[in-house]
C-alpha cells in the first residue's frame, strides 16, 4: 500500500482531530487507532521533507495524554527540545502545515509563537525548558494565576547543567510545576553521562523489560506502524514504579517523583499527570519511552533512531538523496588521519558525535573521544583541563551552540593561552531548522577573544589543511568553522600572499573583494560579472579571518574599494574587523561589509534565504559595480590628495 493509501485509508479519527478538546472526548480504545494514525501521518509527511521524525514517534501516546489532562494554552506546555513537539502541532490544528514542513511557507520544525497560541518558547537549544518553566511558575504564583505549567524534558537534555541550576530553584520556590522526563536513554545518540547511567538502571530491571517487550508486541496494524492497537495493556496502567527501585535521586532534590510509568500507555501517563496536576507543588513524572516507537527502520537504526533525517522512503526508511561528500565527512576523515600521527590529539563533543562527525574517530580511538553530553560549557573548560594535561583537544559541535559557552571560552581556555581547537559544524545559515540553529553568530561573538584564531575553510582541501593549521598550534585557541551540506568543490588558489589565497586577479585593481569561506566561489563568479562592465576584480580568500592578516590590510591598499562578504552577521563580522584593521593602518580606501543582518531570519532552504538577505552572485555584481562606479563620479576629494570622495 503507497504512503497516500495509507495516509487516507487509516485517518479517520485524525481527520477529526482540530483542537485538544477532539482528544479529550475519545475514549481509550479510540485513543490507541488515533496514535496509530499520528505515526502513519508522521511517517507519511516526514518521509517527504525530511524532519525530526525518530524523537516524535516515541511522544505520541505522552502528547496525546498530556493534552487530555492539561488544558492548552491556557496551561503552558513547554518541550525541550523543540524537534520533539510535531505530535503537539498535530493537536492543536495544523495538519495541513506538514505537506511543507521546514519549508518556506510550511510548518516550523520548532515551536512558534507565530503558528499557534498553543506554542510558547521556541526552542532548539536543549536544556532550557525547565528554567522557562520555573519563571512561569513564580510568574502566575505571584499574580495568583491558577494555570498549570508542564516542561517535557528529554533524558539526554537532563545531561545539561542548566537544567539541574533550574531543578534546585524549582524545588526552593516549591510551586505547582510538572515535569516529564521523556526517558528514552538518547539525545541525538544514546544519552551518556551519570544520570543517564542511573536511569540505565531502570531499563536493565527484568521487570521493566518484560514491560517494554509486551507493549511493543502491541504495534498497530497501520501501513507503517502495524496491526490496530485495540487493547492497552492494563496491566501496567499504575506504570511500573512497583516493578523497580523508587527513584529517591529527585525526591532528594525535594521535588516529588511519580514513575517510572510506560510513555507508550496513555491511561497510564494520564494517571501519573493527573496526580501530579493536582499534587500542588513541583512533580517528576518519569515516562520511559522508546524513540521510533512503531516504526521499524527508525527502531532499527542503531546509530540515532532516525533522529532528523532527510527526506526518505516510508517503507524502508532509506534516505532519498544520493550520497554526497559532505563538510562533516572531510573534517571526520582528516581529524582521524592527524589522530594517526599524533597521539597527543582528542575529541570532545557534546551529545553530537554523529552529527559532528566525531564519532568516526571514536570508533578508532575510543578511548581518546569523551562525549560530554549537552553540556556545551563543560566541554570547553574540560578541554581546557585536557590541555593543561598536555593533550590538544578538538571540539566538535554545531556553530549555533558554541554561543553558550562563550565564557568558558574567553576566560578558561583563551586566558590561560591553551591550545584547544573547536571545530564549528552548520555554521552560518543552515536553512530548515530555522534561526536558532543558525551559525551566523560565531565569527562576530569569538572574534572579540584576544588570541583566538578564527579559519573559515573554502572547501575540503581548505578544510583539512586549515584543519591541520589549527591543531598545530600551540599557543591559544583556534576555531575552524564551516557549512552544512555537500562540500564545494575544490577552488585552486592563483597564488597566496601569507596566508591570504588569490583566487582570482585582473590587470585592473579597482575592487578587492575578500570572500570569507563558503562564500569564495560566489566571489569568482561575481568577478566575471563584474569584469563585463569594465572593472578588475582582485578576489582573495583570507583563510584565517581573525585576526585579521597584514597581508589583506596591505592588498587593501592597493585597490580602490574593498568589498567582504560572509555568511555571518555584519555587526562585529569579517568586514566589520577588515575596516577597523585598514583604519588602523591609515588605510582610507573605502569598504563595504555583506552579510547577515543581525535578526530571526525564518526557516527555509538556504539558497532561499541567501536570495532573501541579496547575498547570491548576481545580487552582490549588482552592488559592487553600483559602488565601484559611484566612485568614478564622485568629485575629487583634495583632503586625500587627489583620491575620489567616499560616496
Amino acid at each position: 500500500m503507497s504512503v497516500e493509501e495509507g495516509t487516507a485509508n487509516h485517518g479517520r479519527l485524525l481527520g477529526t482531530v482540530h483542537g485538544p478538546q477532539d482528544v479529550k472526548r475519545m475514549t481509550a480504545e479510540q485513543l490507541d487507532i488515533l496514535a496509530a494514525e499520528i505515526r502513519d501521518f508522521l511517517i507519511a509527511k516526514v518521509s517527504r521533507t525530511g524532519g525530526h521524525v525518530g524523537p516524535n514517534l516515541g511522544v505520541v501516546e505522552l502528547t496525546l495524554a498530556m493534552h487530555r489532562v492539561f488544558d492548552s494554552p491556557r496551561d503552558r506546555l513547554l518541550f525541550d527540545t523543540g524537534h520533539q513537539a510535531y505530535v503537539h502541532k498535530i493537536l492543536t490544528g495544523r495538519q495541513e502545515g506538514f505537506d511543507k514542513l521546514r519549508q518556506r511557507g510550511g510548518l516550523s520544525g520548532y515551536p512558534s509563537q507565530a503558528e499557534s497560541e498553543h506554542d510558547l518558547i521556541e526552542n532548539s537549544h536543549a536544556s532550557t525548558a525547565l528554567s522557562y518553566a520555573d519563571g512561569l511558575a513564580k510568574a502566575y504564583a505571584l499574580r495568583g494565576e491558577k494555570r498549570s505549567v508542564v516542561a517535557v524534558v528529554g533524558d539526554g537534555a537532563l545531561t545539561g547543567g542548566m537544567c539541574w541550576e533550574a531543578l534546585n530553584n524549582i524545588a526552593t520556590a516549591g510551586n505547582p510545576l510538572v515535569i516529564v522526563v521523556n526517558d528514552n536513554g538518547r539525545s541525538y545518540s544514546p544519552t551518556i553521562g551519570g544520570l543517564a547511567d542511573h536511569l540505565s538502571s531502570l531499563r536493565l530491571n527484568p521487570g521493566y523489560e518484560k514491560v517494554l517487550d509486551t507493549v511493543k508486541d502491541a504495534l498497530g496494524n497501520t501501513p507503517f506502524v502495524g496491526k490496530p492497537m485495540y487493547e492497552v495493556l492494563h496491566a501496567v496502567k499504575k506504570g511500573i514504579k512497583d516493578a523497580v527501585a523508587p527513584q529517591a535521586m529527585f525526591e532528594d532534590l525535594g521535588i516529588k517523583y511519580v514513575g517510572p510509568v510506560d510513555g507508550h500507555d496513555v491511561p497510564a501517563v494520564e494517571a501519573a499527570l493527573r496526580a501530579a496536576k493536582n499534587f500542588g507543588g513541583p512533580v517528576i513524572v518519569h515516562a520511559v519511552t522508546r524513540k521510533g516507537y512503531g516504526y521499524r527502520p527508525a527502531e532499527d537504526d542503531e546509530a540515532d533512531c532516525l533522529h532528523g533525517p532527510g527526506a526518505f522512503d516510508a517503507e524502508t526508511g532509506k534516505l532519498l538523496a544520493v550520497p554526497s561528500v559532505k563538510w562533516t565527512n572531510v573534517f571526520a576523515d582528516e581529524l582521524v588521519a592527524i589522530a594517526d600521527e599524533r597521539p597527543d590529539v582528542v575529541g570532545i563533543t557534546a551529545a553530537m558525535a554523529e552529527p559532528t562527525g566525531i564519532a568516526t574517530l571514536a570508533r578508532k580511538y575510543p578511548e581518546r573521544v569523551y562525549d560530554v553530553g549537552i553540556a556545551e560549557q563543560h566541554a570547553a573548560t574540560s578541554a581546557a583541563g585536557l590541555a593543561m594535561g598536555g593533550l590538544h583537544p578538538v571540539v566538535a559541535v554545531y556553530a549555533t551552540f558554541l554561543n553558550r559557552a562563550f565564557d568558558q571560552v574567553l576566560l578558561d581556555v583563551a586566558m590561560h593561552k591553551l591550545p584547544v581547537t573547536f571545530v564549528l559544524d552548520r555554521a552560518g545559515i543552515t536553512g530548515p531548522d530555522g534561526p536558532s540553529h543558525y551559525g551566523i553568530w560565531d565569527m562576530s561573538v569569538f572574534g572579540v577573544v584576544p588570541g583566538l584564531r578564527i579559519a573559515a575553510p573554502r572547501d575540503s582541501a581548505t578544510l583539512r589543511e586549515e584543519l591541520r593549521e589549527a591543531v598545530a598550534v600551540d599557543d591559544g585557541p583556534t576555531i575552524l568553522r564551516f557549512p552544512t551540506g555537500t562540500v564545494a568543490a575544490d577552488l585552486p588558489a592563483v597564488r597566496r600572499v601569507g596566508p591570504v589565497d588569490v583566487l582570482a586577479e585582473s590587470a585592473r585593481t579597482d575592487v578587492l573583494l575578500v570572500a570569507v569561506g563558503s562564500f569564495a566561489g560566489l566571489g569568482v563568479e561575481v568577478a566575471a560579472r563584474v569584469a563585463e562592465q569594465g572593472y578588475g576584480v582582485t578576489v582573495v580568500d583570507p583563510r584565517w579571518v581573525r585576526p585579521v592578516p597584514a597581508e589583506l590590510v596591505e592588498l587593501a591598499a592597493g585597490h580602490r574599494l574593498v568589498v567582504a562578504v560572509e555568511d555571518g552577521v555584519r555587526i562585529g563580522g569579517v568586514g566589520s574587523a577588515l575596516a577597523q584593521a585598514m583604519r588602523d593602518a591609515d588605510v582610507r580606501v573605502p569598504v563595504k561589509d555583506m552579510g547577515v543582518p543581525a535578526d530571526w531570519h525564518p526557516h527555509g532552504t538556504r539558497a532561499q534565504i541567501l536570495a532573501d538577505l541579496r547575498l547570491t552572485a548576481q545580487d552582490v555584481a549588482r552592488d559592487v559595480t553600483g559602488w565601484i562606479s559611484g566612485l568614478d563620479a564622485a568629485p575629487v576629494d583634495p583632503a586625500t590628495n587627489g583620491a575620489r570622495a567616499q560616496s
